[in-house]
């Protein structure tokens, strides 16, 4: 299977491996690892007499498409509602260190953007694993969701799921090198791929997916079909329901409080679309079954 060419010095690192085959070293070669390192995004906000910079998050992630990821995150977070919340976004990192210089992103929002960091009950820090790492308590993982899809559509085929996961390992740059990545996909309701991203995080391949359409103007998703590489877990339909996706799928299973989340905002969610398969846990009136 030929997958597109990744951007290899950015996200991908060579390391010397030595092969085994049957408890035998065959030899030295090298393999090539998908790289993660922390993100700490900053915000600039307030008028500008008071202008006031703090930090907000840090998160392992992937480099490449850094402005995507924090727009999507801020979005997400709820923590702001447009794209012209944000006016710029750049790179401040100190230079200790070649690779350290990317890894601080300073986002100015707009005077009109209210932040109040007093009201934030808890510090962002997200691992690449879990997105949600540091949430104090379930309801405040209860977004008030920007957008709701709309009763019943659109309307999707079953045999374009079952045509997704082969659509998605195709387009994965970075699973296709390293074969250590998740990624999140948006297609429309008759199967065509809109976008894909990559991220050793779930929830950060998902966060740089809704930043770039909501920076492109293409929120909300009311249209659309996401697919993600992983499992369904809360916070991922949490961010979904923020940009008025109606159809999720995974190829993982869902836990209990993704479905209830799902079920409360009319979300149409499927699980293990895999090899033929997938389980539809609520919203089965999108899908047209054969």
């Amino acid at each position: 299977m030929k997958h597109p060419t990744p951007a290899r010095s950015e996200s991908i690192r060579a390391a010397s491996t030595i092969r085994i085959t049957k408890g035998r070293p065959l030899k030295h070669e090298d393999d090539f690892l998908a790289v993660e390192e922390p993100l700490e995004i900053k915000l600039s906000f307030g008028p500008a007499a008071r202008r006031q910079t703090r930090s907000l998050a840090i998160t392992m992630r992937t480099p490449g498409q850094d402005e995507a990821l924090a727009m999507g995150f801020l979005f997400t977070e709820g923590l702001i509602g447009k794209a012209e919340d944000v006016l710029a976004m750049r790179h401040i990192g100190q230079a200790l260190a070649p690779e350290a210089q990317d890894n601080i992103l300073l986002v100015e929002l707009a005077e009109t953007a209210a932040i109040d960091f007093s009201s934030l009950s808890r510090h962002f820090y997200t691992s690449s694993s879990c997105g949600l790492c540091g949430k104090a308590s379930i309801d405040m993982v209860r977004s008030v969701s920007c957008y709701f899809p709309r009763k019943g559509l659109p309307r999707a085929p079953a045999a374009v799921l079952h045509s997704l996961p082969q659509q998605l390992r195709q387009q994965q740059a970075l699973f296709g090198e390293t074969g250590g990545i998740h990624a999140a996909a948006a297609f429309t309701a008759d199967g065509v791929l809109l976008g894909l991203c990559e991220d050793v995080g779930r929830h950060n391949a998902l966060d740089k997916l809704i930043g770039k359409a909501l920076a492109g103007g293409l929120v909300p998703l009311r249209e659309q079909a996401v697919m993600l590489s992983g499992r369904l877990s809360f916070e991922l339909v949490q961010k979904c329901v923020m940009a008025g996706v109606p159809i999720l799928a995974a190829v993982g299973a869902p836990s209990s409080l993704a479905v209830e989340l799902a079920e409360e905002y009319g979300m149409t969610l499927i699980g293990f679309l895999r090899e033929g398969r997938f389980n539809i846990y609520c919203g089965a009136e999108r899908i047209e079954l054969d």
